[in-house]
Parts: structure tokens; sequence; C-alpha cells
């Protein structure tokens, strides 16, 4: 895909296969590399902190989680055939907006009105992540008469716009508004029951966000530490290395113990969702709202401990700073994240 290297290498100098981040969870009979959603979160862990690139990890994550995984499970066995092994190869990119991975907590401004031959669509879906580059779209759209439906919507669709827009974080995730005016679609774009989406696609889309968005920051967050902790020993203060004060070394073990943390629940929600059930939902959603809150504070760690400069390049601390105060506040995180996961947790009592 547009921006992946094919040599990418994670942080210890490791090659990282294209295949197990472009494709990972489309099986291995339709082109991909047939991985579990563990093995997928490792991955881009790996990607997290061998790019340093938030933006492009999160463009990665919406092609080949948000936006192939629910078309393997409810897409018809023509719509798998077209789609899956083209995105599991990178000739066509998949994309979703950031909204609609929240179900219907932020609004569906998206309509879809049945016609003789279709369906007809219109709105606009903001936070379009790997937008940009991309062949086709995931849209939940929303009946007069209530419901909602899942398309799978190609850009060169008549009466589709897609405009490059952003919230000016993350620049290397290719951001885009996507605007649909009198769009027709014929039914054959459908995925899922018709008026089911609710129940099929939305809980989906909401775990798979919940498991692969944060784990490119886990990543992150390694690095961060690491940077933290050699700027701590380089650095000196009243003649000694910084890292002997007591203060910088619980920060140190504070951020640590974070990344540890994030590391240990984003992979229990792996294994949540591979295996399925109730529990994936309070996984995913306990995952994400835990690593949200972690990232600000190793972020904050990193930036009073790492020195501002590295060369002629700015720290990573203060080159993701900006990246970082956006993931922890996109498309209200916190609030529905911790309705999610009230909701999951009553139900399983």
């Amino acid at each position: 895909m547009p921006g992946l290297d094919p040599e990418l290498f994670d942080a210890t100098g490791s090659r990282i296969e294209t295949s197990h981040l472009i494709g990972p969870l489309v099986p291995v009979e339709l082109g991909g590399a047939g991985l579990s959603a563990a093995e997928t979160s490792a991955a881009l862990e790996e990607l997290g902190a061998g790019t340093r690139d938030p933006g492009l990890a999160l463009a990665v994550v919406a092609h080949a989680a948000l936006a192939a995984v629910p078309v393997r499970a409810f897409g018809t066995a023509a719509q798998r055939e077209r789609y899956l092994p083209r995105m599991a190869s990178g000739e066509w990119i998949g994309a979703v907006s950031l909204h609609q991975t929240q179900g219907a907590a932020l609004g569906v401004p998206v309509t879809a009105r049945r016609v003789p031959d279709g369906w007809v669509l219109d709105g606009a879906l903001e936070l379009v992540a790997g937008g940009a580059a991309a062949h086709h779209f995931v849209v939940v759209a929303a009946h007069p008469e209530g419901g909602r439906t899942a398309f799978v919507v190609d850009r060169d669709t008549p009466g589709l716009r897609v405009e490059e827009s952003g919230p000016g974080a993350l620049r290397g995730c290719g951001w885009a508004r996507l605007l649909l005016g009198a769009c027709p679609v014929a039914g054959d774009a459908v995925f899922g029951t018709p008026g089911g989406a609710r129940t099929e696609v939305e809980p989906l889309l909401m775990a798979l966000d919940g498991v692969f968005t944060p784990a490119p920051w886990v990543g992150l967050a390694r690095e961060l530490l690491r940077e933290a902790s050699d700027g701590a020993g380089q650095r000196e203060l009243f003649g000694r290395p910084l890292r002997n004060s007591q203060s910088v070394r619980f920060t140190l073990a504070d951020m640590a113990t974070r990344v540890e943390l994030a590391r240990g629940m984003v992979l229990r929600a792996a294994a949540d969702l591979d295996a399925g059930g109730a529990r994936s939902a309070a996984s995913a959603a306990a995952a994400k709202l835990f690593v949200v809150d972690s990232v600000s504070e190793i972020v904050a760690g990193a930036l009073r401990l790492s020195p501002a400069w590295s060369g002629t390049e700015p720290g990573l601390a203060q080159r993701i700073q900006h990246d970082a105060a956006f993931f922890s506040t996109a498309a209200g995180t916190t609030e529905i994240l911790r309705s999610v996961l009230a909701a999951s947790l009553s139900e399983l009592g």
C-alpha cells in the first residue's frame, strides 16, 4: 500500500513481513497471511516501534483490520473473492471513518434509502483513515424508518466525492472526508443483513478498533521508554547522571509498568477476539481505554526525561506529542469506551 516500504524493519532491525501488515487477517486461500488477531497485534506493535510513525500505522490498521475483517466476516462469497485478494496484495486499499468504529454513539451521518435497483446513500463522513489513497470504503448508513445497513462502496461510484482533509495530526494516515450526494449503489454492495448492522458489523468494528488501533502505540511507547531511559543516562544533574535521581527512576519504573500492562491488555484482547464470545467486547474496550491513558502518561514522562533534539531531529516524544493528544481524544474515545466497558461488564455479570 502507498507509504508502506516493502523492506520494513522493527525496532531491533528484524525484517517485518509486509504481508503480515497488509493482509494479515485475510485467509490464506484468498491471498492473505491468515494470521490470528494475537499474531496481527504483535506485528502491528512492531510496526509502531520500527516506523515510529503513528499515522502510517493507523492507515495500516484501517486497511488491514477495520476495512478487511468486516467484509471477511459478513461479506458474500462474491464480495470476499472480489475484495480480499486485492486488499491482501495491496492493489486495493480499504478505508473507514473512525466515527463509524464507535457504533451509533456519535450518530450515523449517512442515510440509506431503498430504490427499485438498489440503494441511494446521502451524507458525509469525516476522519476517514486511509481515505486519500483508498479504492473503497466501509460505510454504515441509517434508514429513515430505523435500522442500519453496512455497504462497501467503491471510490468510482457516481455521486461519491473524496476530499483530502484531516485533523492536522497523524499526518501519515492519509485522512479524507467522504461526501455522498444521492450516491446510487447496487444491492450487491450490501454486506451483512440489510438493517442488521447494529448487531453485526458495528460491534465487530468496535472490537477491531479496540484491539488493533492501540497495538502500534504499544510499540511507540516502548520506543519512548527506551529514548527516555537513554536520555536520563546521558544527561546530568548537579554533576551526576540524571538516572540516579530517585524521582527519575520512579518515572522510568512507572513508564515501564504501563508499557508492559498495555502490551498484556492488548494481547489479551486479541486472544479474546480470536476466541469470540461476549468477553471480547469488554476486553477490547478495556485495552484501548488503558492504552489511551497510558500513552498520555508515557509521553509526558518522555518529554521530561528525553533530550528535546537528537542531532538535527526532534526527539520522538516531541515529534508525536500532538499525535498522542489526538489519539487520546479522537471520536470521544474515553466516554464511549467507558460506556461500552460498563455495558459489557453488566452483561457478563
